[in-house]
């Protein structure tokens, strides 16, 4: 069996196991929903079930702020009554006082790109078609309820987080009938992009007043800012639950399956490449996860909590916590079961997090991501020496044998049957396994894909610097220096592999560098530096070894 030949289906193998993971995310079968339980039914007869009313609220009593005919302002339904500017050490955000829904965030320590570093990343935003805005509100008995389309008042425009101070918090109130009071208040802290919204409803009436709460995020269908132009990377909703745990809901999915689950310990999401809107209720909390598509089209995921009662002359609070931010996975693991799962390296995450614990740790010691990435494709070239120095013996030995293979081949010709017999009769008299070079090579596979989507997910390596001209290891090379570096790699380690007796087969494997140097080019510079130190470190074993065995 020609070993070059097992080298290819290999090659080939890994290759379709990257595609076949992108399909999956994309568009591969989801298990179906549960049908949703029952409605529980409370006292008053309300249902925490989250059927709109209108079309952007969950379901509840209707609601006297509901958006008039013809109102066209995306994502609201209704013209703003002003903004609330607040920024803290790591965030810029803009409140609008039309439901004090969070309509802008800039994340400061996360520019756009290199070359624009005084230009924050906007996270969230209420203009064109990437809509992305975070919105609250409540439920309850006729007029006694501010929805997310409610005017609310503040005592100020403009928040601003102290010297000192670990928590900037930002009061907006609603005044209802009757002397109820609803006090909606966001509470941001310091060098944290986990905020707390509450909802204070002060009862000055003199009947109990009863409701719900429901805290959701709604996006337009507008592309991914920070995706990139070549990788696949997932933009859309997500949920956790403890019984299904991470689940993706694709745009194009919500209208067919829309989320309706009572569970109890579950967050929805609003997911994208390295950044993230996650709203997370009390985890002690039996709430409602929902999903809803409007016109736009705009998609909405949110959460409805269970009814509580404030009595006269007493008060209730709904809280919830809500992320938004990038994907840092030690944090996210902090805030909540399951969180850091929105930093996806799919079916292969158990290999994907040591390596990223590893990396970090690295980078921790050297504080430079570019020479991380080459200390731990070392490490990872270090633990699998062995069975890479049996894969280099078997290609060694066949290089060595090449001649003698080519003599058979032209002995016997056309006959395929004794030819096989005699190079098999060779290999056993020679002591070689032509399966040595590749099987190896194949148990490796699922460490590399596992580092492929380490580096491709982390938003560590976003705008991290190498050296020279490598200024952002998430973005291609912008000379190709390291592409053709990688291409010229392959080329000298197929000069110590042998020659693949077939021309074809020869042809092919001339080509290879050449399109993966293309290929390549559009890959971000992390990973064809992972790729390229690999190719160094494994010519550098094949050559001495191949030098032992006297078949350089």
């Amino acid at each position: 069996m020609d070993n070059v030949r097992l080298l290819l289906w290999g090659a080939l193998a890994l290759a379709l196991i990257l595609a076949w993971e992108a399909w999956q995310r994309d568009y591969g079968p989801r298990p179906e929903p549960p049908a949703p339980p029952a409605a529980q039914q409370g006292a008053a007869g309300g249902s925490a079930g989250p059927t709109a009313r209108p079309a952007d609220v969950p379901e509840g009593p209707a609601s006297p702020e509901a958006p008039p005919a013809g109102a066209q302002t995306p994502g609201r339904g209704l013209p703003s009554a002003g903004r609330v500017r607040v920024e803290t050490d790591v965030v810029r955000a803009e409140l609008d006082l039309r439901g004090g829904d969070l309509r802008r965030l800039d994340l400061l320590r996360y520019p756009v790109a290199v070359d624009r570093p005084d230009e924050p990343f906007r996270l969230m935003d209420d203009t064109g078609p990437r809509l992305y805005v975070a919105q609250s509100g409540l439920l309850g008995p006729g007029s006694r309820a501010p929805t997310h389309h409610a005017r609310l008042r503040a005592a100020a425009d403009r928040y601003g987080l102290a010297a000192g101070a670990k928590e900037l918090v930002v009061p907006l109130v609603w005044e209802g009938p009757g002397g109820l009071r609803v006090e909606k208040r966001y509470v941001f802290r310091r060098g944290d992009y986990l905020v707390r919204v509450e909802q204070r409803v002060i009862n000055g009436s003199g009947e109990p007043w009863r409701g719900r709460a429901y805290f959701q995020l709604q996006r337009g269908a507008g592309a991914d800012p920070s995706k990139s132009r070549f990788l696949y990377t997932y933009l859309g909703a997500a949920y956790y639950t403890p019984d299904d745990h991470y689940e993706k809901l694709p745009f194009k999915e919500l209208a067919e399956r829309p989320l309706a689950r009572d569970v109890r310990g579950g967050w929805v999401a609003m997911v994208q490449h390295y950044f993230l809107g996650a709203w997370i209720p009390p985890e002690a909390q039996t709430v409602r996860l929902y999903s809803r598509v409007l016109d736009g089209p705009r998609y909405v995921v949110g959460v409805v909590t269970p009814p509580q009662v404030a009595p006269p002359g007493g008060e209730t609070v709904f809280a919830a916590e809500l992320w938004a931010g990038p994907k840092l996975q030690e944090r996210l693991s902090e805030v909540a079961e399951g969180l850091e799962l929105t930093v996806d390296y799919g079916i292969l995450t158990v290999l994907a997090k040591p390596l990223f614990w590893l990396l970090k740790l690295i980078h921790g010691v050297v504080g430079n991501w570019g020479w991380a990435i080459v200390l731990l494709t070392l490490l990872i070239k270090l633990a699998f020496y062995k069975l890479s120095e049996t894969s280099y013996r078997s290609m060694a030995k066949m290089k060595k044998l090449a001649p003698r293979l080519q003599a058979l081949k032209e002995r016997y010709g056309d006959d395929k049957q004794r030819l096989n017999q005699a190079m098999m009769e060779l290999y056993r008299k020679e002591k070689i396994n032509p399966l040595g070079g590749c099987l190896p090579i194949l148990v490796q596979i699922p460490v590399f894909i596992a580092l492929y989507w380490v580096l491709l997910e982390s938003v560590e390596l976003r705008q991290a610097p190498f050296l020279l001209w490598i200024r952002d290891l998430s973005t291609p090379d912008p000379y190709y220096v390291l592409p053709v570096l990688m291409g010229i790699s392959m080329f000298l380690q197929q000069r110590l592999n042998p020659t693949p007796m077939d021309p074809v087969q020869a042809k092919v494997m001339m080509a290879l560098p050449v399109l993966f140097t293309v290929f390549f080019a559009f890959f971000p510079s992390g990973l064809v530096l992972y790729w390229l130190t690999n190719n160094v470190l494994s010519i550098a074993q094949q050559w001495v070894i191949n030098r032992r065995l006297g078949a350089t």
